[in-house]
């Protein structure tokens, strides 16, 4: 661990929170607090790239945002973010910090936040689980698709699936690759890249939790990467987004159709 983070504070007015969130999430992939009217992001990286992104994005679309950027003592923010966080239940999933213990009658998954990609809380990551529990079965051969922290892939391996992970960022690979052995469990292939690498893996399962935008783009690569009759777990998509989404994927059965606030998953079947 750096001796130093540094916080970025964004903060706007609150009816553009779906817009700004976003362009967050496109753009940063550690670690995200969300508020009413504020998103505070931390790294031991600078984000002074991050800052200048959104500056030129406020000039072109009239958004305006209070921000400031500051370097910090590294252990100021690690304590006092593991004292904000707090474990979640999605169905049989009970996603908790390293520092809470575990409940005996749940899949129990630890991720620590200060340290992950992503920890069961956004309402993205949440229904993505709620769908790995209803079309996941032991022995699914599954592929995530921009594993950030690897919960998902966590979550159908403690399910028994046989398990490959990929994403664009090697971080990301990292994060994921120790998650899997806090909880016990482990992938068959993990590669840094997209799906467009399995061109050889037909699979059960495909999960892609990202953005609308690169699921349209990688549309016919999920789809080559899936089995008839598998399916797909679709997530990342913004409300005002999905009919661009199915669009892409209209030769696929809706099979389910989970709403979080403005987010939508889907789950798709290859016919």
């Amino acid at each position: 661990m750096k001796e130093y983070f540094y916080e970025l504070k964004i903060g706007f007015d609150e009816k553009y929170k779906d817009i700004v969130l976003d362009l967050v999430l496109a753009l940063f992939n550690e670690a995200i607090e969300e508020k009413k009217n504020e998103i505070i992001l931390r790294s031991e990286e600078s984000l002074s790239d991050i800052e200048w992104a959104l500056l030129e994005f406020s000039k072109k679309s009239g958004i305006e945002f209070a921000m400031s950027l500051e370097k910090k003592k590294n252990q100021d923010w690690i304590e006092k973010y593991k004292h904000s966080v707090t474990p979640i239940q999605v169905k049989s999933f009970y996603i908790h910090p390293s520092w809470i213990p575990p409940k005996s009658d749940a899949i129990d998954i630890i991720i620590d936040p200060a340290l992950a990609f992503g920890s069961g809380h956004h309402e993205t990551t949440s229904s993505s689980l709620e769908a790995i529990e209803d079309y996941v079965k032991k022995d699914d051969k599954v592929l995530d698709v921009g594993c950030g922290s690897g919960i998902l892939a966590i979550a159908a391996a403690k399910k028994g699936a046989l398990v490959d992970i990929c994403d664009t960022d090697p971080l990301a690979i990292e994060s994921a690759k120790k998650n899997f052995s806090v909880n016990k469990v482990s992938f068959n292939k993990a590669w840094i890249g997209s799906v467009n690498k399995a061109k050889e893996e037909y699979y059960d399962v495909v999960i892609a939790n990202i953005i609308a935008d690169i699921l349209i783009m990688l549309s016919k690569d999920l789809k080559r990467a899936l089995k008839s009759g598998g399916y797909l777990i679709l997530s990342g998509i913004l409300e005002r987004y999905e009919q661009s989404v199915i669009k892409s994927f209209d030769n696929f059965d809706t099979i389910a159709r989970i709403k979080k606030n403005e987010w939508i998953t889907f789950v798709l079947k290859k016919v």
